[in-house]
């Protein structure tokens, strides 16, 4: 079972049994029986560990010959503890295997008839989950107070509910979540990655799984009575999915907010009254999908209160996605730094996570330490200068995606495609193994200073 509230301390409580979740990412090619690869993977885990980090990658899994053909990752997941690692005997192995699709986009839906000059807009696509071009995302968003796992819980709930059969007219749920907030926060990006990750927990259940995005301002089209026809035609396709009850279908509502604007603007006879014939028609749809334990719709939106209300009744959960605070910042820049050195672009060197350059922060001087050039040395002052740029990123408002966009500026406008180097590093005439010389870390983190102290002049200048 999972930890509850009773006890004060639940980490605290050795009667308590955690569930921990295994991500077994099979190879393109793996034609091995699925149970053999997990009890595989089961022994491994038992026989290797006694306490288990959370999260984390596993290594050392593919000296057994089975493992090592048919696999290529095992990962743990994020876990209802509080605790970062757990004993081996307080733990109970949720195993999930998938295979990731190597095609995203399987099919895609024009906003009109075809006309002379082609140009047609997007309004919807289905991908296939989970895909190959989602791996990771999951694990790059940072968001405060374990909101991730909260949207998870939830629609972990949801299931328990269908399957214990609840009477929909005493309890009732429509399995729609809104998340709304600034440009730039990650909220289309979180609906993916969750659909992702759906899609790998209800692999037991589920032999096939299809996110359909929809862009919500394509939904009108600029011929007359074609946008309830297009909107028609979307549900019968998404209707057609979810009657296969080996399929479990996210559908996903973008800019949701789009919605309002014709639904208000009919009402107010501004615009043609088919726009308001297709809202209803959507909203209609969904009262049809409630009933259905298969399908869970998601939705995004910029512009809060723009939003039609009837929608926003029926969504189960409204959730507020901000600009990203500090803690959330130096995970992002973290992120960067990390995947830049394991890439070979920047020096090795060794990056506190957020627990410990916290710990750092609060117990300032408490090391006593003469040599400056030591690990632990040169490990603190990484940690305060990532906060120090977290704290003018902050400043700025800064939101996660132009946040992600701050490295690549970084190396091609301060350090010439990332080839400058350091003093030890100038005066070595060896070449390192990958071909070029590596950027110096120091030189990286005064790089991204720049293009922050960059951006607030450039920024003003707007206006």
């Amino acid at each position: 079972m999972e930890g509850t509230a009773s006890s004060p301390n639940p980490t605290d409580d050795t009667s308590i049994v955690w569930t921990v979740h295994v991500e077994v990412r099979l190879a393109p090619k793996s034609r091995r029986r699925v149970d053999i690869v997990q009890s595989l993977v089961r022994d491994f885990i038992h026989s290797s560990y006694e306490r288990l980090s959370l999260p984390s990658v596993l290594h050392g899994w593919d000296a057994n010959s089975v493992l090592a053909s048919s696999v290529e990752r095992i990962a743990l997941a994020e876990s209802a503890c509080p605790a970062s690692s757990l004993p081996l005997d307080r733990v109970t192995l949720q195993i999930h295997t998938y295979q990731p699709s190597e095609s995203d986009i399987i099919e895609e839906y024009s906003n009109g008839p075809s006309n002379e000059s082609g140009d047609q807009v997007l309004a919807a696509s289905v991908c296939e989950l989970p895909c190959r071009s989602w791996e990771g995302l999951w694990d790059s968003l940072f968001y405060p107070d374990h909101l991730k796992l909260k949207l998870l819980d939830y629609i972990h709930t949801t299931f328990v509910l269908s399957d214990a059969g609840v009477d929909f007219n005493l309890v009732s749920w429509n399995r729609v979540i809104l998340l709304h907030g600034p440009p730039g926060t990650g909220k289309t990006s979180l609906c993916r990655a969750l659909a992702q990750k759906l899609s790998i927990r209800l692999s037991h259940r589920y032999t096939q799984a299809r996110l359909l995005e929809i862009n919500s301002h394509s939904l009108f089209s600029r011929w007359f009575s074609e946008s309830g026809k297009l909107v028609q035609r979307l549900f019968n396709n998404i209707m057609e999915m979810v009657e296969d009850e080996d399929c479990f279908v996210v559908v996903l509502i973008d800019e949701v907010e789009s919605l309002t604007a014709a639904r208000a603007g009919a009402m107010a006879g501004t615009e043609p009254s088919d726009g308001l014939r297709v809202v209803n028609a959507l909203l209609t749809q969904l009262d049809k999908l409630k009933q259905r334990k298969n399908v869970f719709v998601m939705s995004t939106s910029n512009l809060a209160k723009a939003i039609d209300s009837a929608f926003v009744d029926r969504a189960d959960i409204i959730q507020y996605i901000d600009l990203p605070p500090r803690e959330a910042i130096y995970e992002i820049l973290r992120s960067a730094l990390c995947e830049f050195i394991a890439k070979g672009i920047l020096q090795e060197v060794a990056v506190p996570s957020l627990e410990d350059a916290l710990f750092n922060e609060q117990n300032d001087g408490y090391f006593v330490n003469d040599d400056v050039t030591s690990h632990r040395a040169r490990k603190e002052r990484i940690g305060k200068e990532l906060f120090r740029l977290a704290d003018k990123c902050r400043e700025q408002g800064l939101s996660g995606r132009a946040l992600r966009r701050l490295p690549v500026l970084a190396l091609a406008q301060y350090i010439n495609g990332g080839v400058r180097v350091s003093n030890a590093v100038s005066s070595s005439n060896e070449m390192p193994p990958n071909g070029r010389f590596q950027t110096d870390t120091n030189v990286w983190l005064d790089a991204m200073t720049k293009v922050v102290n960059n951006r607030r002049v450039e920024h003003g200048n707007l206006g």
